[in-house]
């Protein structure tokens, strides 16, 4: 197909377990663990493991790793790949790696000594540490000093985005790893590879994601799966349009109710102000009529003309005959 790209990403789901999850030939795995651990030594042997596990109760809340392996050390590798930006990352980490804890603490007696390491592993393709400009974190416990308290648990976060080093700026594995990781998909032809993705263990991957190097088996499945991912983010899609809308709705509906709250408290306010004014201007003046009337009464009482009385309390010569 003309304008396809020859390499498979990945970060693809797909290119991610062709590559890293291989039973049959574990060489890129076990290599990209070393240098992700930060081992000397090489690792000769891994295991995959059922990635899905289930909570300590009935209550309590499972899983699903991306891939969980041991190695002939029996230390666990949970590694995790994360496409979208996942603020927070962290947390599900370390819930993944103390279920794992939980499984090696043996049951009853609760015995802690001679635990496995567990190296809890992560790919983002989007980073979540803003404040550290380092796309390569390897984390254990530590006091205030930066002195390592324990190492049974580390963590491994790669922020592949991070990662700007080009070509002939690549000196480490660690960098090699991440190069291909990031840029594999947009190498189009063998002129463009570099010089160490010869290296063994990366040829073996790029192998396996080499679209033209697939069976017709293999083909259909990758499309499959790329036809599910497309899916399953097309739900995602438009469950967040959904969400969106049901949020924009429950936040209008409570602005509008406090917006008409806040109105009708000022619209009772002012209205509650008038009828005041009006009912005290209302007795003011029905009590200045009674006063006058009273003081017309004790002039006329007095023998005062009428036309006088009238002139001076404004009343009307009939109001005044009347008294």
């Amino acid at each position: 197909m003309k304008n396809e790209k020859k390499f498979i990403s990945l970060l693809s789901d797909y290119g991610f377990k062709v590559a890293f999850a291989d039973e049959t030939n574990s060489l890129f795995l076990r290599k990209a663990l070393q240098v992700l651990i930060q081992s000397k030594r090489r690792i000769k042997h891994v295991q995959i493991l059922r990635n899905e596990f289930v909570g300590i109760t009935e209550e309590a809340r499972g899983g699903l790793y991306d891939l969980l392996c041991v190695d002939e050390k029996n230390r666990t590798f949970i590694v995790e790949m994360q496409l979208g930006y996942y603020k927070h990352f962290m947390q599900r980490a370390k819930f993944y790696a103390f279920q794992r804890f939980n499984t090696l603490v043996e049951r009853g007696s609760y015995k802690f000594e001679n635990l496995d390491q567990i190296y809890c592993i992560g790919f983002l393709a989007k980073g979540i540490f803003p404040k550290s400009s380092e796309y390569y974190h390897f984390g254990r416990l530590k006091n205030q000093k930066g002195e390592e308290l324990d190492d049974q648990i580390t963590h491994v976060i790669v922020e592949i985005n991070k990662f700007e080093k080009k070509e002939t700026e690549i000196r480490s594995d660690l960098d090699k790893l991440i190069y291909i990781m990031k840029n594999l998909e947009n190498i189009e032809g063998a002129d463009q590879l570099p010089k160490f993705l010869t290296e063994d263990w990366i040829e073996q991957a790029m192998k396996k994601l080499d679209k033209s190097k697939m069976t017709p088996e293999q083909r259909m499945h990758y499309e499959m799966m790329m036809a599910r991912n497309a899916s399953i983010i097309s739900m995602r899609q438009e469950e967040d349009r959904e969400n969106a809308e049901k949020i924009t709705k429950e936040v209008t509906e409570e602005v509008t109710k406090e917006v008409t709250k806040e109105v009708t408290k000022e619209v009772t306010k002012e209205v509650t102000k008038e009828v005041t004014r009006e009912v005290t201007k209302e007795v003011t003046e029905k009590v200045s009529k009674e006063v006058v009337m009273k003081m017309a009464k004790e002039m006329k009482k007095d023998g005062e003309p009428i036309e006088k009385i009238a002139k001076y309390t404004n009343l009307t010569i009939k109001e005044i005959e009347d008294l």
